[in-house]
């Protein structure tokens, strides 16, 4: 059976719990990470040497990295729907994971982390506004991006919209000032209605 390390208000972790869960997939999850630990241990470094979550064995091949783990687990187990046949909707939704980490998420994190994790007294309001601000630029791309769309690469659901979905739930469930995002909203409504979404994303913001 599939086994996944990582505690489940992990982001990371909830693009794998997601991806499972559409692909209606068995699993055992095992809590590590944040308060639980357990990631330092010698026999975890050997399955994931940087110490992060989450790590998956399935059936012994171990493979970390959340976003090419929601490509492996699609291409495995879910081609035609979360993984498209066709090369150039796959590529799509794969230059969408590949934005969701290396633009959105890298200007959003530090302003979730900032507003949800640090108290107010200790946080560099300096950077929060700027990356705040970086990060309503890339929410503003998306929303102009799904203006004709109900997903990120058209009418399919599909891994393309994994990441950029959790990091969404965030956005628009913390207080932060942001301009309306119709678009975003609209596709987030419909990301609503996918039971595995409701359940294993839409948690509270901590």
């Amino acid at each position: 059976m599939l086994k996944i390390w990582g505690r489940k208000n992990s982001i990371n972790v909830q693009k794998v719990l997601w991806c499972c869960g559409e692909l209606g997939l068995d699993y055992e999850r095992v809590d590590a990470g944040g308060e639980f630990g357990g990631t330092d241990t010698p026999e975890y470094r050997r399955m994931n040497p940087t110490g992060l979550i989450p790590t998956i064995d399935d059936d012994g091949f171990v493979l970390w990295e959340s976003n090419s783990i929601v490509r492996y687990l699609a291409a495995k187990h879910g081609r035609g729907s979360l993984c498209p046949d066709a090369l150039t909707q796959r590529a799509d939704a794969e230059r969408w994971m590949d934005w969701d980490l290396g633009t959105l998420w890298v200007h959003f994190r530090p302003v979730f982390i900032g507003l949800v994790r640090t108290p107010p007294e200790q946080r560099d309001q300096a950077l929060l506004e700027r990356e705040r601000a970086k990060t309503i630029d890339a929410w503003q791309l998306l929303d102009r991006h799904l203006a004709d769309k109900a997903f990120v690469t058209g009418e399919q659901f599909t891994m393309g919209d994994i990441p950029v979905g959790c990091a969404a739930h965030r956005w628009l469930n913390m207080d932060v000032d942001s301009p309306e995002l119709p678009n975003v909203r609209r596709w987030y409504e419909r990301l609503s209605q996918r039971r595995p979404y409701r359940d294993l994303v839409m948690l509270p913001v901590t």
